[in-house]
């Protein structure tokens, strides 16, 4: 039935594209050119524009607009007028934003690649031509910068990365009719080829916040597919070579810290004084080597620890700079967690066993300590982008005491080396080929790892059809009993259409029971077949009440590849689930959507925490109302609300995230994010009963789940003052409460279901966990690229049964209790070799 279900699906979709078909045929329009020229003048970057320089510039303008309304000239009294222009050091580029009125320029100090509610003018560059692959500059009115790397969609949908930083010269100033704008962007802050004479794809683009409108010089079409593709030209750009580039960040950083142990022999006060360097240097004109030496990431924001009941660890965010900026090669196949690197010793959680009766823990580290980490990449210009990236972590131990005050060590995790190696190769029609290889080589006995990836995205000559894929291979080296080793397969494959009005996706994803891809990267679940279905169709030209419009609808249907070992069900299905949901933007720029799906009765295989199990996971009916307020007003407004509907136990589940924000003025703003889940009767796993055998071990009598109502209230605060465009504060503050009330005990049964347990010795254990989190943060930019930070941060947390209290007794308890207080400063100065030199000759 299910199977006949999903081919009428993939029949339906051939004949929507037959019927679609007059949509998705463009014509190929030829794209806007404007000539190189050289400036041997000297050009102040002040944002005024007064330089003689700019007279001989190439000029942009009649920039037309691509959204809301498109295709859409700029009006006279909001025109855009730009100059481009190069010298042997750099790339110039200016220009005039007009305005009726000062009052129409929306600003906001939001701090470095801290977009905030600002207008914006940006320059991007394909310096290799490949439609693929691009650098982006932003300035504001209050010149602020932004940068990032544009690349083709990683597997999170993002295309643009904007923790790569480059150093760079801007100057803006406002005027009564609008505001003006410089930039310089040096050679060494910018990668492309070696020939004589190149040409370039690049485009610009203005945006005006309080209309939501934005213009770029050579036309956007929304309906096709992709930014770079529809570029224009900067042509006979001649005899420009790279500077040597060298450039070293060094640091030095100091801790002070203090948590009340008040235990003999444990200090309550710590401190500690850090040096160490950053390093990036071209290795040829397009390859780029980066390096941190000792590195120091104990400024980074505290991660978001929440109450895991999911059979799946936590994905935290990546926070520490090195492991964020310009990684996009290294995302290629999603086979890279950098959370990994410096994460939990690979034995963190095995220590108990390894106790004897008289002894305890006194410390066991949760990180392992990274010693240096490397990066190589660049595109050459044939194409070929390549990537290497290599770490160390330090072995880690945890220390043992018995009762008689003797102490030992056991290793938790050895050396370890982690390595990377990318190479994409760009083709025709923004069309693209990878290889990707992690490898980690762990010293002593523990097993080694090594996953291989190919990788494949194509487009037609008219970027409307796609199709591509993935194979991979892992390799758990030593890891079965014997030091045998653990070979998996996993594949990916899909076709679509990317442009026009109508758009859809299939996709087949195959991954077997061996295949592991954990060590660096982040895989939850193993041994599926998945066949899933995303459609589109949108309306992008305005009407009286709406600016655009979407609709979409997924299904999504998963088997097991083969049966576990031991597995108590003969069935391999495992869920189904279909959705249809719309988003519009309102003329009076608010966004609303709306989801509803439903989810049949399915078995879940991995709720149970044990291999063979299954539980008969229920029906599930999903209804999710969302709107937002225009984000360019003082007082912004988003709300989500989801309601859960399970057919087991009449089990509602709502969730509710509200954020709003207000800005006092261009410097200051306050935002809070308040989320809270309700859920009652839901059914979860709770424990595993065991019994002894004969002989006296432990043996599996049965999985124990519960029927619990969970409350869960996540409150983040975040308060943002900026000086000036270099120094600012951030004061962000999160309190996070869960609460479970176990309400009954059932026994999973062989055939997934569910009865009241017979193990009346099982007692019930309430859950409540509290964690509250302080990241106060100042920054001075005192020279390009260099910074001096100054970081306070507070933890608190508790975690017991006591389910007594309410949501204000909860965050009373955990303030009260003994918290961890780090203040911090770090200095980063950042060294140009070129610089020093012409220092060195003055």
């Amino acid at each position: 039935m299910r199977k006949n279900y999903i081919s009428q699906l993939i029949t339906a979709v051939f004949i929507l594209a037959t019927v679609f078909l007059p949509s998705f045929v463009f014509s190929q329009t030829t794209p806007k050119t404007l000539p190189a020229i050289r400036t041997t003048q000297h050009v102040k970057i002040d944002g005024l524009l007064t330089d003689s320089a700019w007279k001989n510039a190439a000029m942009m303008t009649g920039l037309i607009e691509f959204r809301p309304k498109i295709g859409a000239k700029e009006d006279n009294g909001t025109r855009t007028e730009a100059w481009l222009m190069y010298d042997d050091r750099g790339i110039y580029f200016g220009g005039y934003c007009h305005e009726r009125t000062k009052d129409s320029i929306a600003r906001e100090l939001a701090g470095r690649d801290g977009f905030g509610t600002n207008d914006y003018v940006g320059i991007i560059f394909d310096t290799y031509y490949d439609k693929l692959n691009g650098f982006e500059y932003f300035v504001t009115p209050l010149n602020e910068q932004w940068d990032a790397k544009m690349s083709p969609p990683s597997t999170n949908g993002n295309s643009e990365d904007f923790t790569w930083n480059a150093v760079w010269e801007s100057g803006a100033v406002i005027h009564d009719d609008g505001w003006s704008f410089e930039m310089f962007i040096p050679y060494s802050a910018i990668r492309f080829g070696k020939k004589d004479v190149q040409t370039w794809g690049f485009n610009i683009t203005r945006r005006r916040r309080k209309t939501e409108q934005q213009f770029t010089w050579n036309p956007i079409d929304p309906n096709v597919s992709g930014f770079l593709t529809q570029e224009g030209l900067w042509a006979g750009i001649s005899h420009i070579k790279p500077p040597l580039r060298l450039q070293f960040s060094p640091y030095f950083s100091t801790y002070i810290n203090h948590f009340p142990y008040n235990t003999a022999g444990q200090k309550n006060w710590t401190s500690s004084v850090n040096g160490g360097m950053d390093v990036k240097y071209g290795i040829s004109q397009a390859i780029t080597l980066d390096m941190t030496l000792i590195p120091d990431f104990g400024q980074v924001q505290s991660d978001n620890q929440v109450l895991n009941l999911s059979p799946f660890e936590v994905k935290f965010n990546e926070n520490r700079s090195f492991f964020t900026e310009g990684t996009e090669l290294f995302g290629k196949g999603n086979l890279f967690y950098s959370r990994r690197v410096g994460g939990t010793p690979l034995h963190f959680n095995d220590i108990a066993n390894y106790l004897d009766s008289n002894e305890h823990i006194v410390k066991n580290p949760t990180e392992t300590k990274l010693i240096n980490a490397t990066k190589i990449s660049g595109r050459l210009q044939s194409g070929l982008g390549i990537g290497f990236f290599n770490a160390i972590t330090s072995p880690q131990y945890a220390l043992i005491e018995d009762d008689a005050k003797n102490q030992r060590k056991i290793q938790t995790s050895p050396l370890t080396n982690y390595n990377i190696i990318v190479l994409n190769q760009s083709l025709k029609h923004n069309s693209s080929v990878s290889f990707i290889n992690t490898d980690v080589l762990r010293n002593g006995s523990d097993y080694d790892a090594n996953v291989s990836a190919a990788l494949f995205d194509l487009n037609d000559k008219t970027n409307t059809w796609n199709v591509g894929g993935k194979v991979s291979n892992s390799n758990l080296i030593g890891y079965l009993p014997g030091g045998k080793t653990q070979t998996g397969y996993s594949h990916s494959v899909y076709f679509g259409k990317t442009s026009g009005n109508f758009n859809f996706n299939l996709e087949q994803d195959l991954t077997n029971d061996k295949y592991n891809s954990n060590d660096l990267g982040y895989f939850t679940v193993t041994n599926f077949l998945d066949h899933s279905l995303w459609m589109q169709y949108h309306w992008l030209k305005q009407t009286s009440w709406y600016n655009n419009l979407r609709i979409n609808f997924n299904n999504y249907y998963s088997l097991l590849y083969k049966n576990f070992p031991g597995q108590k069900k003969n069935t391999k299905f495992q869920v189904y689930a279909t959705n249809v949901n719309a988003n519009a933007q309102l003329k009076n720029l608010w966004v609303a959507g709306m989801f509803f799906g439903c989810v049949p009765k399915g078995n879940d295989f991995y709720e149970p925490h044990e291999q063979g199990w299954s539980f008969h996971s229920p029906q599930r009916i999903q209804l999710n109302p969302w709107f937002q307020t225009n984000s360019a007003k003082k007082y912004f407004i988003s709300l989500n609300y989801f309601l859960g509907i399970r057919s087991l136990f009449n089990s509602p589940n709502h969730e509710v995230s509200f954020s709003h924000r207000y800005r006092f003025n261009d410097k200051f703003s306050i935002n809070q994010d308040l989320y809270y889940n309700l859920t009652r009767n839901d059914a979860g796993f709770y424990n595993k009963y065991y019994e002894n055998d004969s002989i006296g071990n432990p043996e599996l009598k049965a999985i124990i789940f519960s029927r619990r109502d969970r409350k869960t209230v996540e409150n983040i605060v975040t308060l943002k003052y900026n000086f000036n465009n270099r120094s600012g504060i951030t004061f962000r503050a999160r309190h996070y409460w869960s609460q479970v009330r176990q309400k009954q005990l059932y026994d999973l049964q062989p055939d997934g279901n569910l009865l009241p347990t017979v193990h009346t010795n099982v007692a019930i254990e309430h859950e409540n966990y509290n964690i509250f989190n302080i990241d106060a943060t100042y920054t001075l930019q005192f020279a390009p690229g260099s910074f001096i930070n100054i970081v306070w941060k507070n933890q608190a947390n508790t975690f017991d049964d006591d389910i007594r209290y309410k949501y204000v007794r909860n965050f009373g308890n955990t303030i009260g209790s003994d918290q961890n207080n780090n203040l911090s400063l770090k200095v980063i100065y950042f060294l140009d070799y070129l610089n020093l030199k012409k220092k060195k000759k003055g």
